[in-house]
């Protein structure tokens, strides 16, 4: 038995109720494959990454799924306007020295942003000895709205065996310039091309930001393809091992936390931002964000270069403007591996 799922394992037999931990490898894995086109399958015995991150596990008597995954009560229409606080209040989250650097934290509440959360009700005025709500909510509220472009990566060579071989392939590199292009044609002021670590992410961006010269380009491994959830109806043809779930699931969560949120009270102006990472990824993020229920992201399919674009609303409100857009590509440069 190796070592990811020992610790997975003893945490569910060893645990009752809501106080269950499982230990989490975070670090730079091969991603799961066959899922949609974009995936990686880890070899079984792999050595866990760097660091643990301590998150509910899920087997048996154990939730079913994970506990970053928040239900409301009853059913029917639901949005909650607090969606994007950095983290569930339910959970005790530990991050290692290895995924803490990719964190944001707020020293006013690390778990909400919604601006009535971010005040000290108790706090009195000195002079008046009342509280003065409405400045002290316009001093927290966002004022801009994000933009935010999820691109997937083009076309990869599928026969490499590592990911320093998993290159783009010709027809990627021009799919890459194509999406490029009609990004350049937006004639938007994007702020930053926010990446994957991941060869053919890498690769992309690169293409991509020689149409949008002087956007500032930033690699993180938090976006790198992974299993997100175990997809609802399950698939036969794509099987990751349970534990799989719990590694790359914490990390992809940790990535829609850290990135996908409205903007913070400080910022002014509405902001344009690019991500080019991966269709699992995506799609989870899409589903998270639209508050949709998140094992439903393999029912999405996206296409190689493709653009999504989400924003979001100074009030936290979120809407879907393009799903995996290829419309600027010819027929024949279109792939969805």
């Amino acid at each position: 038995m190796s070592f990811r799922r020992a610790l997975a394992l003893a945490a569910c037999g060893l645990a009752g109720g809501s106080a269950l931990f499982s230990a989490v490898g975070v670090g730079k894995q091969p991603a799961p494959r066959g899922a949609g086109g974009d995936a990686e399958t880890r070899s079984a015995g792999a050595a866990p990454g760097p660091g643990l991150l301590l998150l509910p596990p899920a087997a048996g008597s154990c939730p079913a799924a994970p506990g970053w995954v928040e239900r409301p009560a009853g059913a029917g229409g639901y949005w909650d306007s607090n969606w994007d606080r950095l983290f569930p209040e339910s959970l005790f989250v530990t991050f290692s020295p290895a995924i803490l650097p990719h964190i944001k934290m707020t020293c006013f509440n690390i778990f909400r942003r919604e601006p009535l959360a971010l005040i000290n009700l108790k706090k009195k005025n000195e002079e008046t000895g009342e509280e003065e709500l409405a400045s002290r909510l316009d001093h927290c509220k966002a004022k801009a709205t994000r933009h935010i472009f999820l691109i997937r990566h083009s076309q990869y060579n599928l026969d490499g065996r590592i990911d320093k071989d998993r290159t783009l392939t010709q027809l990627g590199r021009e799919q890459a310039e194509l999406t490029g292009r009609r990004l350049a044609s937006l004639g938007l002021k994007f702020d930053t091309i926010i990446h994957s670590s991941m060869t053919r992410a890498t690769e992309t961006t690169d293409i991509i930001s020689k149409h949008l010269p002087g956007v500032k380009k930033i690699s993180t491994d938090l976006l790198r393809e992974g299993a997100p959830i175990e997809p609802v109806p399950p698939i036969s043809h794509w099987k990751p091992e349970a534990v799989q779930y719990y590694e790359d699931g914490a990390r992809i969560e940790a990535a829609f936390r850290n990135y996908i949120h409205r903007a913070e009270a400080k910022q002014e102006e509405d902001s344009y931002e690019i991500f080019v990472c991966h269709a699992n990824v995506i799609r989870y993020i899409v589903c998270r964000a639209l508050q949709f229920p998140p094992e439903g992201w393999l029912r999405m399919s996206l296409n190689n270069g493709s653009i999504t674009h989400l924003v979001i609303r100074p009030s936290g409100r979120v809407a879907l403007r393009t799903l995996g857009d290829t419309g600027f590509m010819p027929p024949d440069k279109i792939t969805r591996t």
